[in-house]
């Protein structure tokens, strides 16, 4: 995948599969980290044995939560870099759906493909990922999802529309 491209070059990336990131691993140290950030202790994440006997799981699973947000460091690790970008904005999710659990243990990887990119005012461009989870060795998604971002940049960096 491409590392780098200018603003001018973004439109031209619609429709294609703009990025795939390094894979992560969701281990238990992870889920409790995020059940004590967001004070979700229910037990298919937090007790393996309970989980392990008392779910259909087999295990504990991470939060789809959790799931979504490690877009984030998906996205760092595998869009190109905009080299006129100031800063980059989240504006939000269109069409969530959380498809398959993602166990304990397991790796995931994100999925990116540039399905809208326009200019709003001077300075922003409004982006929209098609964006899916991979879970290491299983045929269904963690999750599909449509990402809106905004990339500001400087004024005198707008390209010419044609």
């Amino acid at each position: 995948m491409v590392k780098e491209i200018s603003l001018a070059e973004v439109r031209g990336l619609i429709g294609t599969k703009t990025g795939l990131s390094d894979w992560i691993l969701v281990d238990q140290a992870m889920i409790d980290a995020f059940a004590h950030a967001t004070n979700d202790h229910q037990f298919i994440h937090t007790d393996p044995a309970r989980a392990t006997t008392e779910s259909s799981f087999g295990g504990t699973i991470a939060h789809g939560f959790l799931t979504l947000s490690l877009l984030s460091t998906m996205n760092y690790n595998a869009l190109p870099k905009i080299r006129e970008q100031t800063m980059g904005i989240n504006y939000g999710f269109d069409k969530v759906r959380f498809m398959a659990p993602v166990k304990s243990g397991t790796r995931i990887r994100g999925h990116f493909v540039l399905a809208d990119a326009r200019f709003r005012g001077a300075s922003m461009l409004m982006t929209t990922y098609e964006v899916s989870i991979e879970i290491e060795n299983e045929k269904k998604p963690a999750l599909t999802a449509n990402w809106i971002t905004i990339i500001q940049f400087d004024p005198k960096d707008r390209p010419e529309e044609t």
